[in-house]
């Protein structure tokens, strides 16, 4: 597994086959950061359910100004900050050994905001869903904010969630990928108006 971009290109992460972590392959990573390209430098970004970090490293390679990386596996949590340090980005990378619910209730009451925020769950425990949910009622999002999560392509998911919603849909193999943004006010009243 490598950076496939920035400049850490080409830069190899540690091993982590041993972990119990389904790290995303590099092709779908770099499929992201085509799409969000022009987002990411200078951007907060989150990886949530983060495993090895690699799509939090990605982000940092490519300009992103910091990056935080959530999982309840302490494996994963040591792997990642492994990757920051082989990486040089112990300065800009932060990782919090917390589930997601837990993880994002932390980034709240410090008070972070995030402009980019990735979700790849383990597939078929329903935790996009409550992911989202729970991002979708979060303070942690900017008002321009955009979540991308990954799901396994036959996946039903919601076009809404909470204040996020979905705009765009891409399969990679059996990846699916969702990208959602936050729903202005005046889409908020249409979405009342029609319920």
């Amino acid at each position: 597994m490598r950076i496939t971009g920035g400049a850490k290109r080409g830069q190899r992460l540690v091993p982590w086959e041993n972990a119990g972590i389904r790290p995303m392959r590099d092709f779908v990573r770099t499929a992201i950061f085509n799409i969000l390209n022009d987002l990411v430098p200078n951007c907060c970004f989150l990886d949530l359910f983060s495993g090895t970090g690699s799509v939090g490293l990605e982000a940092l390679s490519r300009g992103a100004a910091s990056a935080f990386f959530v999982d309840r596996s302490i494996a994963a949590c040591a792997i990642a900050r492994q990757n920051l340090t082989l990486l040089g980005f112990l300065d800009k990378g932060h990782v919090l050994h917390a589930d997601f619910a837990d993880g994002v209730k932390q980034l709240e009451e410090r008070g972070c905001k995030f402009d980019l925020l990735f979700v790849g769950p383990p597939y078929g425990k329903g935790l996009a869903e409550l992911a989202l949910s729970k991002l979708g009622t979060s303070s942690i999002l900017i008002p321009e904010a955009i979540v991308v999560t990954e799901v396994y392509k036959k996946k039903e998911m919601n076009n809404c969630y909470g204040n996020l919603k979905l705009f765009d849909r891409r399969v990679y193999g059996d990846n699916l990928l969702l990208f959602y943004d936050t729903v202005d006010k005046e889409d908020l009243c249409l979405q009342s108006l029609n319920e």
